[in-house]
């Protein structure tokens, strides 16, 4: 088997981020340094997200010679959808070091291994991105879910650490079995790991139903455990307040988007994913996680667990497109794209904020709401931003939440999925309730709370990529369209 110069360049960005991995590794090796560390990994994240734009623009002025799209072997498929997401998960990637960077500052052990941790989440994020095989998306799930024990338990002095880290440990063994059994159930039905030739293989197969439907239903339970998705989600509001607040950032962001991108293959590929067993369950568990994790998000005193709870509910409003794709894949598919960068910036955005003002050598981290209280007459853009990501989570007009909120809701009725529709309203409201309380407690004058803010006095590097998350949030909402432009020209190519 041969490779060649156009698959190479078709792969760069993934080549770059594990280059990245390599350097940083040999940089601990020769000479620790907290800062060498940290700004080797944001430029090689940089560089790789740099590189999607060239593999594009390749693609627009090659002329006779067409890169995109490109198979690299039958395990890795880079077109449009590919760099999309990839891009997205090199952002979190990004913001996750840049946050790690002043929250390590205080931390007493060694800092350095954090980031290569890191890097080789992102490559496993990259590598889903491109995964077009059953072998490649449970080696990028791997490659993500590994590193992420270690980042989870970082910490791991602190008790509430070293127990997210346990649980998160545990149950993502628990979660990567599921996958292995559900993939090899189809590999003995259908002959093949190929999403494509599985896909082909089990729509000629309909005489075994049964086996391919269990099949199915394990790799569903897998990446229920990943996107904490009901009811396989009793892990994510522990994790999520044990963990470091970057780790947080990057669970909740680069890690699900990966993961929900390769599903979204999967199903595009695969005709059974279209069974109406499967799209009743599925439309169960969406129903039931948005309810689920917006009615435990009222009563959250946590602003870590709030936005655990709350990921659950924006898991489930994806999975209302994951439903329609069958009827409107193309209108599916620019949902999903154009709702995760959304959540992508929002939730950077939001646990961003949660790291500035925490670090390990002051304990645990400043996410009670208590610690939030009147932070705008401390520190009044962090406030401001916190304000702009709970009101894109909300979906409030004017931001890129509300734009996501909406095109799924026009999948929805596009699909005539009604109740599914039904839900997304219902969830919305009662996540409008507990977003728009903890924003209230931002601009409080309670003199109790007057002197509790404890963070930098002076603004980070971390306080100005927050903020431009906050403004790309505020633009992409008022204008959307080149977002929308973008979303369009990353359709999955289906065989």
């Amino acid at each position: 088997m041969t490779i060649t110069p156009l698959e190479l360049i078709a792969i760069l960005p993934l080549m770059i981020v594990g280059l990245t991995a390599v350097v940083v590794m040999l940089s601990i090796a020769w000479r620790r340094d907290h800062l060498t560390s940290a700004g080797l990994t944001a430029f090689g994240f940089a560089v790789a997200l740099l590189s999607l734009i060239w593999i594009n623009g390749y693609t627009l002025n090659s002329g006779t010679i067409s890169l995109l799209p490109k198979e690299v072997t039958s395990l890795i498929l880079v077109d449009g959808f590919a760099l999309f997401y990839s891009a997205l998960v090199l952002i979190a990637g990004i913001g996750t070091c840049i946050y790690a960077y002043h929250w390590l500052e205080g931390f007493g052990d060694n800092k350095e291994e954090f980031y290569l941790l890191l890097a080789i989440a992102v490559s496993g994020g990259v590598l889903l991105s491109m995964s077009n095989h059953m072998a490649s998306m449970f080696i990028g799930i791997e490659l993500i879910s590994l590193p992420l024990f270690g980042l989870v338990a970082y910490t791991f002095e602190r008790s509430k650490t070293l127990e997210a880290g346990i649980k998160y440990m545990l149950l993502s063994a628990a979660a990567s079995s599921f996958l292995l059994f559900g993939i090899a159930l189809l590999y003995a039905e259908s002959g093949s790991l190929s999403f494509v030739a599985v896909g082909r293989s089990l729509m000629d197969s309909q005489i075994h139903a049964p086996l391919i439907l269990i099949g199915m239903g394990m790799l569903i339970v897998g990446f229920g455990f990943k996107l904490s998705l009901f009811p396989f989600q009793l892990w994510t509001p522990d994790v999520y307040q044990g963990a470091p607040a970057p780790v947080s950032a990057f669970l909740a962001t680069g890690s699900k988007i990966g993961i929900f991108a390769v599903l979204m293959r999967l199903f595009l590929e695969a005709p059974v994913a279209h069974s109406e067993t499967l799209a009743t369950v599925i439309t169960i568990i969406a129903i039931a996680s948005i309810l689920f994790g917006n009615l435990l998000a009222i009563t959250q005193k946590s602003a870590k667990r709030l936005l655990g709870y709350s990921s659950i509910a924006h898991m489930g409003y994806l999975l209302v497109a994951l439903v329609s794709l069958r009827n409107e894949p193309d209108v599916a598919q620019i949902t999903v794209a154009i709702y995760l960068a959304g959540y992508l910036f929002a939730s950077l955005g939001a646990f961003g904020v949660i790291s500035i003002i925490s670090s390990p050598y002051r304990g645990d981290d400043q996410d009670d709401f208590s610690a939030f209280r009147g932070l705008f007459w401390h520190k009044p853009v962090l406030a401001i931003v916190m304000t702009v990501m709970m009101l894109s989570l909300a979906g409030i007009p004017i931001t890129l939440g509300f734009i996501g909120k909406f095109y799924v809701i026009v999948s929805a009725v596009y699909a005539d999925l009604w109740w599914l529709t039904g839900a997304v309203v219902v969830g919305s409201a009662i996540g409008l309730y507990y977003y728009l309380r903890f924003m209230a407690s931002l601009y409080s004058r309670d003199a109790e709370h007057a002197e509790r803010y404890t963070g930098p006095e002076k603004a980070t590097l971390g306080t100005v990529f927050a903020a431009i998350c906050a403004v790309l949030v505020i633009v992409f909402g008022v204008w959307p369209q080149p977002l929308i432009d973008i979303a369009t020209t990353a359709l999955a190519v289906i065989h």
